[in-house]
């Protein structure tokens, strides 16, 4: 690294900062994958990069070295803060640490149009907070791209198509205002300490415009509806948001199954509900 701070595991060592498993915290010590990542995430092309639960700073630092011009990172547990600090003293005005909680802070009012998200998410909040920046009310949204670390169950879902055994309520979501794609898998042996599960880098970029015109609240409803019961035919599982008559609506076939659905016949379903 181009700095002067010490290892990460020193750091660690000398702030006491055993990872905490009710925060969904595996930190990663390797440095070159979390150059990689940041690599990924276009640290090189320069920018403002956001930073969610950096803990000790590993990928913070990766980024920064590889070339954000700044990130702004979001850290909840009050113990990372001073070896946040540290980072903050070596690379000089290029990193703001914000001591809250993400799901409940209003990014768009504080991040600048064009910040790239570039995070290794506390698993237990990780898909929370994806949905949060999929379902922000203004569109197109803060965020330019998103290079996420996720367990790689949740890549899966987010990525897949129709037909997939990993098809479902996320990845229409997600494939509505987004292009996704899963970069990379991470061994749990990078982390300490080592997950229960391989993750996997995830890219995301919003879609100017939805893939297809629908209301979000009501292709929520009927994801909802219909992958309840995926393994039912739509106009069983559609029974309560109208049934047969909902889904000749939209042109669709009633004895298919969700998960046989192209985003766009969800769209054309949410639009439906909307006139019913």
């Amino acid at each position: 690294m181009p700095d002067d701070l010490p290892p990460l595991r020193d750091v660690i060592a000398a702030h006491g900062l055993a990872a905490k498993k009710s925060l969904g915290q595996n930190f990663l010590f390797d440095l070159n994958l979390t150059r990689r990542i940041a690599r990924a995430a276009g640290a090189n092309e320069g920018g403002t990069f956001y930073e969610v639960g950096p803990g000790p700073g590993g990928l913070t630092r990766a980024l920064l070295a590889e070339g954000a011009e700044r990130v702004i990172a979001v850290e909840r547990d009050q113990r990372c803060l001073p070896a946040l600090a540290e980072i903050a003293a070596a690379y000089p005005g290029r990193l703001e640490v914000i001591s809250a909680d993400a799901m409940t802070l209003d990014e768009a009012a504080i991040l600048p149009p064009g910040t790239r998200i570039a995070a290794n998410l506390p698993y237990n909040v990780g898909t929370a907070l994806l949905i949060k920046w999929l379902t922000a009310p203004q569109w197109p949204p803060f965020w330019q791209s998103a290079t996420l670390m996720f367990q790689k169950e949740v890549a899966q879902r987010i990525t897949a198509s129709p037909g997939s055994e990993h098809y479902g309520r996320l990845s229409v979501l997600a494939g509505w205002r987004a292009t996704a794609k899963i970069l990379f898998d991470v061994n749990k042996g990078a982390f300490v300490p080592p997950p229960s599960v391989t993750s996997s880098i995830v890219r995301l970029e919003p879609r100017a415009q939805p893939l297809a015109p629908c209301d979000l609240d009501k292709l929520e409803k009927v994801t909802a509806a219909a992958f309840g019961q995926r393994r039912k035919m739509l106009r069983q599982s559609l029974k309560p948001l109208g049934g047969e008559a909902l889904i000749a609506q939209a042109g669709i076939d009633p004895t298919r199954r969700p998960e046989d659905l192209a985003i766009e016949e969800f769209a054309a379903l949410a639009r439906a509900l909307g006139r019913g």
